[in-house]
């Protein structure tokens, strides 16, 4: 069987992935998620990891925060990057805006590893409704959960985080993606 390699941008998109994963393709899959010092590190990291890595047979994701660059050219240059490193089949999918969007698409589960049951009844509220469309979710986060941190936060939700909730068009596209993949065996 074929492992799945995730690279990530930052702690806190690992310690999610390391959660969550076995809950799309099951615990039996095996994946291995990479993280990097930031974008710079992971853009400088992907044609060196693609080019050396000798297993031809793992297929690789890439799993960045969109922030404030434009979505397509983002994906264009990590696709790019991937192209001339001669692994094209490479995956890329970009986390609009940040990995906190995916969070605020489940409130449920953030209630729940916070202890906060009121979070949960915002759902259904507008600010809440399309979460890939704010700009800048930890602050909505903190807002809901003032003592939250990154990594932290991703330890305490990811047991709870929902990998049916399509509420996020960017997790959607993501678990897509990773189903594909491992299944593509």
């Amino acid at each position: 069987m074929n492992k799945l390699i995730f690279m990530v941008e930052e702690l806190s998109m690992k310690t999610l992935l390391e959660l969550v994963l076995p809950r799309i393709f099951g615990e039996d899959r095996p994946f291995l998620v990479i993280k990097h010092e930031g974008k710079s590190d992971l853009e400088k990291s992907i044609p060196r990891k693609l080019k050396v890595w000798t297993d031809k047979s793992d297929r690789f994701i890439i799993l960045q925060d969109q922030d404030k660059e434009d979505c397509i050219q983002l994906k264009r240059r990590l696709t790019s990057l991937c192209e001339a490193a001669g692994r094209p089949e490479t995956v890329v999918r970009i986390v609009c805006f940040e990995l906190e969007s995916w969070y605020l698409a489940d409130l449920k589960a953030l209630s729940l590893a916070f202890e906060k049951p009121d979070i949960a009844k915002n759902q259904n509220r507008s600010a809440y409704r399309d979460p890939d469309s704010h700009s800048q979710p930890s602050k909505r986060i903190l807002k809901l959960v003032p003592d939250f941190e990154k990594v932290g936060g991703a330890r305490a939700i990811g047991p709870h985080l929902n990998v049916e909730n399509m509420r996020s068009p960017s997790f959607k596209n993501f678990v897509q993606a990773v189903r594909r993949l491992s299944d593509s065996e």
